[in-house]
């Protein structure tokens, strides 16, 4: 399996960042994707993934989320790097 470009966890909840190569016609482009899980043990101890929350987790969840989302959009080489205007965050001051 590929590794991950960066990863952010919070608590149990991990988001991680792969640059993916898609061939369409006669170029080759790399998007960026996020893969989310959840890791808990079971009650023989091991290690099991999820994609199933409870309460507790969805808060976690969110900011794992959030922080893959600003990096995401803070080093988008297309749009100057981290310059945030224009590439998917809203300033209501501009």
């Amino acid at each position: 399996m590929a590794k991950p470009e960066i990863s952010f966890k919070c608590g149990s909840c991990d988001a991680a960042v792969f640059e993916n190569e898609i061939a369409t016609g006669d170029k080759t482009i790399k998007i960026k994707k996020v893969s989310f899980q959840k890791r808990y043990k079971n009650s023989d101890g091991e290690w099991k993934t999820t994609h199933s929350l409870d309460v507790n987790d969805i808060p976690k969840a969110i900011l794992a989320l959030s922080k893959a989302y600003e990096y995401l959009v803070l080093s988008d080489k297309s749009t100057g790097g981290a310059n945030s205007i224009g590439n998917g965050l809203r300033d209501d001051n501009s």
